[in-house]
C-alpha cells in the first residue's frame, strides 16, 4: 500500500497531478481543492490511497489522512467507489463531510452529483457511528469559516497558471450563468464543472 507520495510536482490537470517519486512519475488523482494547493515546480506531500483493479492500479491523493480515511471509509457503504468518493470529497470538506453523516444531514449530501435521497440515506445509515473515528475535530465543534467553492476554483485555475483576477472574473462568470452560487451563502458550487467550464472560457479568450 502507498500511504503517502514526496516529490516535486510535474504537472497539476483537472482532475490529477503528477509527482515524482525517486525519478518516476506518480499520476495522483484528486479533488480540484486539493489540486488548487500544488504548484508546478514545488515540493507536495500528499496523504494517498491506492486502487488496485483486475486491469488497473490508480492512485488518489488528499491534503490529509483525515480525508484520507473518509475516502476509504465511505467505499465500503454499497454501492460507493473510489469515483464517486472522491466527488463526495470534492463537495463537502472533511468537516461538513463528517458533520452531515453524523446529523443525517441528507440534503447536503444529495449536493453531490450523483448521490440520491436513497444513497444519502444509506451513507448516513451506514456511516453516522463510524465517522467520529476518522474526524479530525469534534462533529458539531466550532471552526473557522471554509473556503468557498469558488474560492477552491479559483485557487485552482492559479495553479494551473492563470492570472488571479483573470481566473476570478472567468469563474464569477461561469457562475452568473449558472445562478450566482457561490458556495458560501449562495447556491452550491459544482466545482469540477465549473473548472471544466471556466477553463474553456480562459481557453477561448486567449
Amino acid at each position: 500500500m502507498i500511504s503517502s507520495v514526496r516529490g516535486p510536482v510535474l504537472t497539476i490537470g483537472l482532475d490529477h497531478a503528477v509527482v515524482e517519486v525517486g525519478g518516476v512519475g506518480l499520476a495522483v488523482h484528486a479533488t480540484p481543492g486539493t489540486l488548487a494547493t500544488l504548484r508546478r515546480g514545488a515540493e507536495a506531500r500528499l496523504a494517498t490511497a491506492l486502487v488496485v483493479r483486475e486491469d488497473s492500479l490508480t492512485l488518489y491523493g488528499f491534503a490529509n489522512a483525515e480525508a484520507s480515511g473518509l475516502f476509504g471509509l465511505l467505499q465500503t457503504v454499497t454501492g460507493v467507489g473510489p469515483r464517486l468518493a472522491l466527488s463526495i470529497l470534492a463537495v463537502l470538506e472533511p468537516e461538513a463531510l463528517c458533520r452531515a453523516l453524523a446529523e443525517g444531514d441528507t440534503a447536503a449530501l444529495k449536493r453531490v452529483p450523483g448521490v440520491g435521497l436513497k444513497s444519502a440515506e444509506r451513507l448516513v445509515l451506514e456511516l453516522r457511528d463510524k465517522v467520529a473515528s476518522v474526524a479530525s475535530v469534534p462533529v458539531g465543534g466550532g471552526a473557522g469559516a471554509p473556503a468557498s467553492g469558488r474560492d477552491h476554483v479559483v485557487e485552482a485555475l492559479v495553479g494551473l497558471g492563470f492570472v488571479a483576477k483573470q481566473a476570478e472574473a472567468a469563474v464569477d462568470a461561469v457562475l452568473a450563468e449558472n445562478g450566482g452560487g457561490n458556495g458560501n451563502g449562495g447556491a452550491p458550487v459544482d466545482t469540477s464543472a465549473t473548472l471544466r467550464t471556466a477553463l474553456s472560457r480562459l481557453g477561448k479568450a486567449r
